[in-house]
């Protein structure tokens, strides 16, 4: 079974969101330069507790370290900024920005923590990654760039488990894993199944939605990729793409298995096992895929059962006059979607638990709702139960 809470934060997109290591908090881009940060207040609602305005331009990407407590944002004014806490300052703490050197020339488009928080990676407009980490002896941050072979801009990333290798999908229609290593401040990686060599930048995979470089009989030869994500293990990779296609790579037998689905395009993708991976976008309700050991993906769920039925009490004759009229209008022009979000869901994080044993998730997207999927066991859907 799954249930569902529905949280409208602000009237318009909400661009990106990301949660605090112990879930009490969490923070939002409302489609501008400001990143709202909000926690559940006295009356149990999530209400919004400060507002970070450093950026000059639209905010695009923004990631909390769980650990450290440190949030990384990135935005379209081409600038980066690691916030620190201080609890001392003010009656609620505040947040201390500190500028993130990309040197780029375009929009930073996304940003995401390494899962051991020594490093973060930025996908920008200027057709590279940059892995940043902190330089101790000038006490900045600093950054490296991995520009080979990405053509267009990059619009997702994701980090293996393993520190080093970062996942990217890009507006040329591949999907690619390269190298993050950072020699200054890591030991030199080992061996993997995505390969044995790891200075920093090495293209250790580089795939299409399963059709390769030339267009197929109807003349298509792939989309933008919207989203990207490792599965726990690290051996599978994958992404969703603009002509409506979901696509996995498993590294251990190199077979990319692509669906293309009657949907609209998906905009987010997210593993929550190593078989089992939740989609979503334009179609505004989060959907399960499984892929088995054999390489083969399919869909088994939405998990988006619709609207909850309102309660049949009994109603006063003017509540029943104002009911009809209601329906009328309604039926004369409504456009409500039978679906929690009413517009397109842009970003899907894990809310508790963790990928392999997610109990719920959250979803935010264009109608400026947060949506906090909570399920008793995603694993049952896979086996064939409804949720």
């Amino acid at each position: 079974m799954s249930t569902f809470e529905d949280h409208p934060l602000v009237e318009g997109p909400i661009t990106c969101h990301c949660w605090n290591g112990d879930r009490t908090k969490f923070a939002i881009c409302p489609n501008n330069n400001e990143v709202h940060i909000y926690s559940k207040g006295k009356t149990g609602k999530w209400e919004m507790e400060q507002t970070l305005t450093e950026h000059s331009q639209r905010v695009l990407g923004i990631d909390w370290a769980p650990k450290s407590n440190q949030l990384v944002t990135c935005g379209a004014d081409r600038n980066a900024y690691v916030w620190t806490f201080d609890p001392k300052e003010g009656a609620k703490g505040s947040w201390k920005p500190s500028l993130v050197i990309l040197r780029i020339n375009r929009a930073a488009t996304c940003v995401k923590w390494s899962p051991l928080e020594n490093k973060f990676a930025v996908g920008c407009g200027d057709r590279c990654i940059s892995i940043c980490y902190f330089d101790v002896d000038n006490d900045w941050w600093v950054s490296k760039h991995i520009k080979k072979p990405i053509k267009s801009t990059v619009l997702c990333i994701d980090w293996h488990p393993n520190n080093y290798l970062v996942a990217c999908g890009s507006a040329d229609f591949k999907a690619r894993v390269f190298s993050g290593y950072v020699k200054e401040i890591e030991d030199k990686p080992e061996s993997t199944p995505w390969g044995k060599k790891m200075s920093c930048g090495q293209l250790m995979a580089e795939k299409s939605n399963g059709r390769g470089e030339k267009a197929d009989a109807k003349g298509t030869q792939g989309g933008w990729v919207h989203g990207v994500s490792f599965s726990p293990s690290g051996n599978k990779l994958a992404w969703v793409g603009h002509d409506s296609t979901v696509s996995v790579l498993n590294q251990l037998t190199d077979v990319v298995s692509t669906i293309r689905t009657k949907d609209l395009p998906y905009l987010a993708c997210m593993f929550v096992s190593d078989n089992s991976l939740i989609v979503a976008g334009h179609d505004c309700q989060p959907l399960m895929y499984n892929h088995d050991d054999k390489d083969c993906l399919s869909l088994i769920d939405s998990l988006d059962k619709g609207k909850k039925q309102k309660s049949q009490a009994s109603f006063s004759a003017m509540e029943k006059f104002k009911g009809l009229d209601k329906r009328a209008e309604e039926k004369a022009g409504g456009t409500d979607l039978n679906t929690v979000h009413q517009n397109a869901i842009t970003a899907i994080s894990i809310v508790t638990g963790e990928r392999g044993s997610v109990k719920s998730f959250a979803t935010s997207g264009v109608d400026g709702h947060m949506v906090v999927w909570n399920c008793k066991s995603l694993e049952t859907a896979i086996a064939g139960l409804k949720f």
